[in-house]
Parts: structure tokens; sequence; C-alpha cells
């Protein structure tokens, strides 16, 4: 099957304007800022300098590999995010396996967007706006979702009232970046809708995944054939029941029962069962204010 990849409108242009002395944008009131905030940017990698108190330090050499494949032969799907030091001199503030990866293939460039000093409401304004238009697709729209996570703060419940949509529909926007790259801009190429992306989610392997993109491409799968294709693949991987049940046996939680926990609470929630059917959900938490959401959705 031949591909093809729909490159990113990255701002060539904005890249000039950065490199430009006398125009040096240090804040959002300067000149041109507004070019610079919600957009991509492509950004030389020599220029971009690891933050010293990135809390993570050991990266998965495979996984990095791997990574670095995808990245040769689809690009940079999602762009890293700096924060502007000094003219030309930029931090990493999220995507060092990106940079790695891409510095592991050679790349010069990476697409970027550039944080400046005292932009985080202009930042918010821009995605907000952008989320809002009607030509983006729909990894578009989920990244432009994570950047209000990573960068903001903000929870799910938060970005439902900036942007007027349903958390669970943003929930289910941010589950499409759990996707095998390859899905990914299959989705934004056209070749796969987001209900055929919500249906393949749901299953963790990524090799399997992309075997079912496969098929759904070269046989024109509709999304409720797709559906039905997963559930097999599911009832297939579910252990044969003995023809005389054991006593207290335990039961098998499927993962659409689990998404139905994750998407609820807006955040990966922990299911074990054991074998006399007894179990334990652990739901997670990052911080007071999150805690204090979760005990408002249990109260109902």
């Amino acid at each position: 099957m031949t591909k093809v990849i729909k490159k990113q409108a990255l701002g060539r242009g904005l890249s000039a304007l950065l490199k430009d002395p006398e125009n040096d944008i240090k804040s959002v009131e300067d000149k041109n800022a507004d070019k610079v905030v919600g957009n991509i940017i492509e950004l030389e990698i020599s220029a971009i300098e690891i933050n010293p108190f990135q809390p993570r330090s050991n990266f998965n050499e495979e996984s990095l590999r791997e990574l670095a494949t995808s990245i040769k032969e689809l690009g940079v799907i999602q762009p890293i995010t700096v924060r502007k030091l000094d003219f030309n001199k930029y931090q990493l503030i999220s995507g060092e396996r990106r940079l790695r990866a891409s510095k592991l293939v050679g790349l010069t460039h990476v697409p970027a967007y550039i944080r400046i000093a005292n932009d985080n409401e202009s930042l918010v304004m821009a995605l907000v706006e952008n989320i809002q238009r009607h030509d983006l697709d729909p990894i578009e729209i989920a990244l432009s979702y994570q950047r209000l996570i990573d960068e903001i703060q903000l929870t799910q419940e938060q970005m439902s009232e900036r942007v007027g949509k349903k958390r669970s529909t943003i929930a289910n926007y941010l589950r499409l970046l759990k996707l095998d790259p390859i899905i990914q801009t299959g989705i934004r190429d056209g070749f796969i809708s987001m209900g055929h992306g919500r249906a393949i989610i749901n299953i963790e392997d990524l090799d399997v995944q992309t075997d079912i993109y496969q098929k759904i491409v070269s046989q024109n799968l509709s999304v409720r054939e797709t559906e039905a294709l997963v559930k097999n693949y599911h009832e297939g991987q579910q252990p044969k029941a003995d023809s005389k049940p054991k006593a207290d046996a335990g039961f098998v939680v499927r993962e659409t029962q689990k998404n139905t926990f994750n998407d609820y609470f807006g955040s990966k929630v922990d299911i074990k069962v054991a074998g006399n059917g007894k179990g334990k959900i652990t739901i997670p938490f990052n911080s007071e204010a999150d805690f204090n959401r979760i005990i408002k959705l249990i109260n109902g």
C-alpha cells in the first residue's frame, strides 16, 4: 500500500523572523510575538539545550530506536516545546525523546512550539481558538488538548469549561495519541476516521493495531466492521472456559470496561481481579485539586 504523507505547514518564515537580531522577541508585548505564540516553527536542533531539571534521565534504548525509525519514515508528528532563553537560544520543556530520536536519524531541524515570557494566557487563547477551527483533523485537536495539559496544567474538567466541550469528548481525542504513529498519520491523511481510531485504541499491542489498520485501509472497512474485528481479537485473547467452571473462579475485565473507568475519571485506573472474583480498583491523582475533582465525580 502506498501512503501519501501530508506535510505539516511549518513556520519556516517565522524561523527567519526569530533569527533577526533587530526583532528579538522576548515578551508577548513585543512586535510579531502574536505570530509565534501557538504556532509550529522549524527550529535548529543546535540552538536547543536540554533542561537541566528534567526529572527523566533514563531512556529505553530500544524504544528510542523504534521512535527514530518512525521519525525517519513519517517525520516528527508531535512538535517539541521549548522556552526562549536568549537570542537564538532555547531550552527544552517537553519532547526529549523526540529530540534525541531526531538527532539519531541526523535531523538538523525539528518542529517546535516556542514559549516566551508571560505568554501563558496568550497561549491558552491561541490553543482554544485553534481547537474551535473546523479544518483541523482529530490528531491536531488532540495535540492542542495535550499542550493545555502539559504546558498550562489544565485538567480535563477545566479544558471542558474553556473550550465548551464535554470532558468525555476531550478524553476521546486524547486517547488517539496512544495510537501507533503510523495510524495517527493515517487519521491526519484521511485514510481512516476518528471512529476507526477509537476502535483500534482498545488494543494495546501496537503491532496488532497496525495490522488492523492495514485491513481497514485495504478492505475499506466501516467503523462498525472495525469494532467487530477488535471484538473478535479480544475474544480470541481470552482463555477458554473449562467445561466445568471452577468454584470461586475469577473473571476477566475487558479493555472496553477499563476504558470506561479511564474516560470517566480522566486518568489511567488500575483494576486487578483475584482468582476468587474479588478485586481492587486504584484511581491515581496528581494533586490535591485533582483529588478533589475525583471526589466530586464520585459524589455525583
